[in-house]
């Protein structure tokens, strides 16, 4: 973490939203967001004090009393009204992420759009909000449930998509009639802000959306409070773990969607030109900075000869600023990420894999401080190797190699974790056996990053989530609310019983 000082009085801060408003924060901690292209500072963003944690939560608090009572389609109106904002600001919400987080502008109309799509499936969230009715399940008696809304919600969210990752959380909890704190990654909270602007233009009312900043003590601060009934989370496995055990044991609902190694199986009768440039956009597309990121590309039989095709491709990408037309490899987020990627790629040369392509210092004119990394990948790549066992978080590609498809499927249940896996085939009956037999949570036929759109839940599996219930999607609305079953029976005078019955049934 960078160290904090004192905001300078010339550059801007970012405010925190309590209340309905935006406010400077009086903490004396501060951090610099930096355009990881130039090095350039564009804002400082505050840690929050624990006294401003408590008047965001309190705000949330007390704002559910009302929120809660509000239509669900006026509820639906607010939300329907946010995604029109949100389309007609979409070039200066990518300019902003572009700038503090480094991936293309392309790339970062794309993190809006995803997030975008959420909030549309949030307009309609009286679809998803009905519960359930039996008539006369006994004489006289029915049952029926409610999905009632839980009180405060809070987000925790990473560097690698502010735009759509908030979206993924605040809108669906919001819509099924919580109210919410937000902390955004530190690292690049900008657009975070700025989306958090529009929703309020939109109409959300005062204190049903909140934002705070912060590192640890904020992260501890929002799994403790005791007004805080759920808390999604995306970001590092090592991080979500004890977000979701502390959070837990504090009586939460958590989700943490965590850390992966995703796998693509490669068979040989895949569309080659295909395949390979779904590899190359799935590997590197924002510097390899996606929990859903093809890191690891199993190459069965005869596809074991296509590493120079793949180096081929690879090398047609450009690097560079991501404000530059062209550019399809951006930076590294930080300073501190392209340290680490780089180490990664001198342990995976010391440990016996070939490099077969090395992005480390590429030329960027112009941009010569910037946290660059270009496409690199690695062949003969066997598990246990760092490189392979662990995530690199960057543009670095593995090959593995394997005889045959259920060595490929072997070696991929393998593994711990279980975000996103994909092959490559022509062939139905391969593409079946995969699906039927891969263990990982998302799964790709000819897809390189099954993300799967928002009428359908996010559903990472295994030691990339903890939790039941994925994001978005229908799973989310059984997060953000409580099942409350009720049964009841209403006499008239042909119906009363006398006497006192002491069994348990409703006869």
């Amino acid at each position: 973490m960078d160290a904090t000082t004192t905001p300078k009085a010339q550059v801007a801060t970012v405010k925190l939203l309590i209340g309905g408003q935006f406010v400077e924060s009086k903490t004396s901690e501060w951090r610099d967001i930096v355009n990881p292209a130039t090095q350039e500072v564009l804002a400082r963003v505050p840690f929050a004090t624990e006294d401003e944690v408590n008047a965001a939560v309190a705000s949330a608090k007390e704002a559910f009393k009302t929120w809660r009572k509000t239509p669900i389609g006026a509820r639906s109106r607010v939300f329907l009204k946010y995604q029109q904002l949100i389309r007609e600001n979409m070039s200066e919400l990518a300019a902003i992420l572009t700038a503090e987080q480094g991936k293309t502008l392309p790339d970062a109309e794309g993190d809006v759009f995803r997030g975008l799509e959420v909030v549309e499936h949030a307009a309609g969230i009286g679809n998803l909000q009905l519960g359930e009715l039996a008539n006369n399940v006994a004489n006289g008696v029915d049952t029926y449930s409610v999905l009632q809304p839980l009180g405060v919600c809070a987000g925790i969210t990473p560097f690698n998509f502010p735009a759509m990752i908030p979206l993924w959380m605040f809108p669906m909890a919001i819509a099924c009639g919580n109210t919410f704190v937000l902390k955004p990654s530190e690292q690049d909270p900008m657009v975070t802000m700025r989306l958090c602007e529009l929703a309020l233009e939109a109409g959300i009312p005062p204190g049903v959306l909140n934002v705070v900043h912060g590192g640890e003590s904020v992260v501890n601060a929002i799994c403790d409070h005791q007004d805080i009934k759920a808390i999604s989370f995306v970001g590092s496995t090592k991080v979500g773990t004890l977000v979701y055990n502390r959070a837990s044991l504090a009586g939460k609902r958590v989700q943490c969607m965590m850390g992966a190694k995703n796998h693509a199986i490669v068979m040989p009768d895949a569309n080659k030109e295909q395949t390979l440039n779904a590899l190359a956009g799935a590997a590197f597309g924002a510097a390899g900075q996606r929990c859903m990121a093809v890191s690891v590309a199993v190459l069965v039989g005869e596809a074991r000869n296509w590493v120079p095709d793949l180096v081929a491709k690879a090398k047609t990408l450009k690097v560079g600023a991501g404000v530059d037309k062209g550019v399809d490899v951006g930076p590294l987020v930080s300073c501190a990420a392209h340290d680490r990627v780089s180490g990664f790629i001198d342990r995976g040369v010391s440990e016996g894999a070939t490099l077969a392509l090395d992005g480390r210092k590429p030329t960027v004119p112009g941009y010569e401080k910037g946290n660059f990394v270009g496409p690199t990948i690695f062949a003969d790549v066997k598990p246990g190797m760092s490189i392979y066992e662990q995530e690199i978080f960057g543009p670095v590609l593995c090959l593995v190699g394997a005889e045959h498809i259920d060595e490929a499927i072997e070696l991929i249940n393998a593994n711990p974790n279980g975000n996103g896996t994909a092959i490559f085939t022509q062939s139905g009956a391969a593409a079946r056996k995969f699906q039927e037999d891969i263990d990982v949570g998302q799964v790709g036929i000819n897809v390189p990053i099954p993300v799967p759109v928002p009428m359908f839940s996010f559903t990472g599996s295994r030691a990339s989530k903890l939790g039941d219930l994925g994001p978005y999607g229908k799973q989310v609305v059984l997060f953000y609310t409580q099942t409350k079953t009720v049964t009841q029976r209403w006499f008239d005078d042909s119906t009363v019983s006398h006497g006192v019955n002491t069994t348990i049934s409703l006869k």
